[in-house]
């Protein structure tokens, strides 16, 4: 599946429709008749999307975004309202008060997809960091949150700057920030120059050989390391779905379809920038609270004492979500020969640079961990076997393809390591088993690596989760 989203809607037929559309597209739907019953689907079964019709039997969508913001697990969770005619303040009333979207009936399914995919994605990245971060209030070391007071940098880029002049001077009122405005041919000679701005917004011209060239500058701005975390609101002057679409699904975090208006548009850059800071502060938390009591001082890797509850938070995740992960536990195949010829200088020198090339094979969310003298855990979120069984067998080949330098010889020494690698059990399997814990994988990748050994080292065992069928 590719995520789970809750229909909230009185009406049943709505509610059929939506999730006949949504289950095509291979998403998981729940639905809901009242915001009552929305809240209690929310809290037991945790969606990656709630969308809901603007008004219901016992309150609207502003108020249900407004109940989801004060709970810190459901603060995150995106919503978008689907209405038929809906009046200007209603519409800005659900905005402000968070909703990511407010789509018109008759709804175009192409951009309605579209939409759902960039708000799951942004939420599945804003989850992860929230795991982490929850790891870290596990632990004890939760600092307070800080207030988002500074102005952001907002840069308005288009075909001509007389346009995104004005439109400058209709925003400065609704939303405090430093704004420069900056032609298609400026922007993407600058994207390396300066201070990258915190948002921009792109304006799509009418014409489609001038949209797609705006277009272009959108997967340039998210390739380039300088900008790839800015919001980018994208702006269409007419209403073309398919463009929309495409502008999303390259990298924008939000479309407005139906031209500019400076208070929907301020709206939109709060949330985002919002959003933003969030992730930010987030990322601070793990970098500062927790490198010196959970990082090994050695490689820089976290140690077991930020894997194991960041495990389990990985578990209670995959349990509402029925998203896969994997977990490979990794060994240095006989280290210890290493030591007692060369010093224990030389080793570290191994396992630092062991640290690096691990580093460099696995992908940005995964987390790696050193929890023994030559001992390392990676688990891989939103990973499938087959994925992580690539990933492993790339570790191998990163390890004993290239000797190491060390301190203690003239020579390069050559090194191997062995893998073991095992899932998680599938929620719909847990009916009839005892719950999964960081333990038990590490147990069962623990025998996947004996397997391993036993094969000859430098290899991958695999040890898959016993499963059998509930009653």
């Amino acid at each position: 599946m590719q995520g789970k989203i809750l229909i909230v809607d009185s009406i049943s037929t709505n509610r059929i429709v939506l999730k006949v559309k949504l289950a095509s597209a291979f998403y998981q739907v729940l639905q809901a008749s009242t915001m009552a019953e929305a809240l209690h689907s929310i809290a037991a079964h945790k969606p990656d999307l709630v969308l809901t019709a603007i008004n219901l039997p016992d309150g609207n969508a502003a108020q249900l975004c407004q109940t989801l913001s004060t709970a810190r697990q459901t603060s995150i969770l995106p919503v978008l309202v689907i209405s038929g005619e809906v009046d200007t303040q209603t519409r800005l009333d659900a905005l402000r008060a968070g909703a990511f979207d407010v789509m018109s009936k008759p709804v175009n399914e192409t951009l309605l997809l579209g939409r759902i995919r960039t708000m799951i994605r942004s939420h599945q990245r804003l989850a992860e960091w929230q795991i982490r971060d929850d790891t870290s209030c596990a632990l004890g070391l939760a600092e307070p949150a800080a207030e988002f007071s500074r102005p952001g940098s907002i840069t308005l880029v288009g075909m001509d700057i007389a346009p995104l002049q004005h439109w400058v001077r209709k925003m400065a009122p609704h939303l405090r920030a430093r704004y420069t405005v900056s032609t298609l041919h400026d922007a993407m000679a600058g994207l390396h120059a300066g201070k990258p701005p915190d948002a921009v917004v792109l304006c799509l011209p009418d014409a489609t050989s001038e949209a797609e060239e705006c277009l272009r500058l959108i997967p340039a701005l998210r390739a380039s390391g300088q900008t790839r975390n800015a919001a980018l609101l994208v702006i269409q002057n007419i209403p073309a779905p398919a463009r929309a679409t495409s502008a999303l699904d390259v990298g924008a975090d939000d479309v407005m379809t139906d031209g500019f208006d400076a208070v929907e548009a301020c709206l939109r850059l709060q949330a985002l920038l919002g959003r933003k800071h969030q992730v930010a502060q987030m990322l601070a938390n793990v970098r500062t609270g927790l490198r010196e009591v959970v990082n090994d001082p050695l490689t820089n890797l976290y140690n077991r004492r930020f894997a194991i509850p960041y495990m389990n938070q990985l578990i209670e995740r995959s349990k509402t979500s029925q998203s896969p992960f994997a977990v490979i536990l990794a060994d240095m195949d006989h280290f210890k020969r290493i030591n007692d010829k060369y010093g224990h200088a030389s080793g570290d020198a191994v396992l630092v640079e062991t640290a690096d090339r691990l580093r460099a094979v696995v992908r940005t969310g995964d987390m790696v961990a050193r929890i023994g003298g030559e001992e390392f855990l990676i688990a891989m979120p939103a990973t499938t076997i087959t994925t992580a069984r690539a990933i492993a067998d790339l570790i191998c080949e990163s390890i004993g393809a290239r000797p190491f330098t060390i301190p203690g010889s003239t020579a390069p020494v050559c090194a191997t390591i062995s893998l073991g690698l095992t899932s998680n059990i599938p929620a719909m399997q847990l009916a009839r088993r005892s719950m999964e814990t960081a333990e038990s994988l590490v147990d069962r990748a623990d025998k996947a690596l004996y397997a391993a050994k036993l094969k000859g080292r430098n290899c991958v065992g695999l040890k898959q989760p016993e499963s059998r069928p509930a009653a």
